[in-house]
């Protein structure tokens, strides 16, 4: 009743008992046999074993929160109410990034930074025209950000985990928004492998190879500060991290196997705007006010190509008014 996903928790049950495991159930109460209707029946009691009443504090609905009613899907949030983002490095990716939603699409949102494209689609209204989708299982409404990722509100539809991957592999997303760590000079990413940390892939492979089109979102290098005067972008502080690098620690995403599917890839950063060729990265757009030899080159390990159409990003994007976006001028 109050869990905000589905997730993969009768698959999970199912693989357990199968083989010859414990199946452990935590709940919130318990309920005469016979008493609930079938339908809220998530997992069948001929997979269970044992079953413990928890404690409140041991049952949240969220990392973040212990319930929240929009989560629940029990009530629909007025998107009015949604704070709107403050103008960062985080904003201005997201904003670029909303600028190759097109009607109808069909969306995957990463965690991190790709979040921001739900809040801007909020604020410029463009919500009625495509689906957000998360890998949870959410479909429609708006993805919460972390540390509530993975829930949403106002959804048309969710299913568990393991239906949405089916949709993911098959290659149902028209367009998915994902984070980088790292990238190199073959538009390789890396998000699951740092030194002797294993952060994992999770399900990064399945989205990012699949979708139609993928947008790698992040900040050009790591722990940077930024301001905006006047709409021009200016690096207050550069970063102590590079996160273009010649080779990757490890590879998440094959540059060679997009370049096969011929599937169309953009890398989108506070400062600039790289797409994947045949021949590997290229710079296509900068920012207002950025320097391309000081403020890119001089931060990549490699050189990349670069566009003889190299343009300005858009000055919308880094003012504090709304763009104006719609979804028939959406694409550059």
């Amino acid at each position: 009743e109050k869990e905000a996903l589905f997730l993969e928790s009768l698959a999970i049950a199912l693989a357990a008992h199968n083989s010859q495991g414990l199946v452990l159930v935590q709940v919130e109460r318990l309920a005469a046999t016979g008493s609930l209707h079938p339908r809220q029946v998530k997992i069948p009691g001929i997979l269970v074993d044992c079953v413990v009443v928890s404690r409140p504090e041991n049952h949240w609905q969220t990392f973040a929160q212990v319930y929240n009613p929009g989560y629940a899907h029990e009530i629909v949030v007025p998107t009015a109410t949604l704070q709107p983002m403050v103008m960062d490095e985080r904003k201005i990716i997201a904003r670029r990034a909303a600028m190759e939603l097109t009607p109808k699409c069909v969306v995957n949102l990463g965690v991190g930074v790709p979040e921001g494209v739900a809040h801007i689609a909020n604020e410029e209204g463009l919500l009625e025209s495509l689906t957000l989708t998360a890998e949870p299982g959410v479909i429609g409404g708006i993805p919460a950000s972390q540390p509530n990722f993975g829930a949403a509100i106002n959804v048309a539809a969710l299913i568990d985990q393991p239906s949405q991957f089916d949709f993911y592999d098959g290659g149902g997303l028209d367009l998915a928004f994902l984070a980088f760590a790292q990238t190199d000079q073959e538009g390789n990413v890396n998000v699951s492998k740092f030194g002797r940390k294993v952060a994992g892939a999770g399900g990064f492979i399945n989205i990012s190879q699949n979708a139609q089109k993928v947008v790698f979102m992040g900040t050009f290098t790591n722990g940077l500060k930024i301001g905006v005067p006047g709409g021009r972008l200016q690096i207050c502080r550069e970063g102590d991290c590079r996160k273009f690098l010649s080779h990757v620690e490890h590879m998440t995403f094959s540059g060679d196997y997009a370049k096969i599917r011929k599937q169309e890839v953009l890398y989108i950063t506070e400062r600039c705007v790289f797409t994947l060729t045949q021949h590997g990265l290229e710079l296509t757009e900068i920012a207002p006010g950025i320097d391309v030899e000081r403020d890119i080159l001089a931060q990549m390990d490699f050189r990349p190509l670069i566009s003889e159409k190299l343009r300005l990003m858009d000055e919308r994007i880094f003012r504090d008014s709304l763009m104006g976006l719609s979804l028939k001028t959406a694409r550059l």
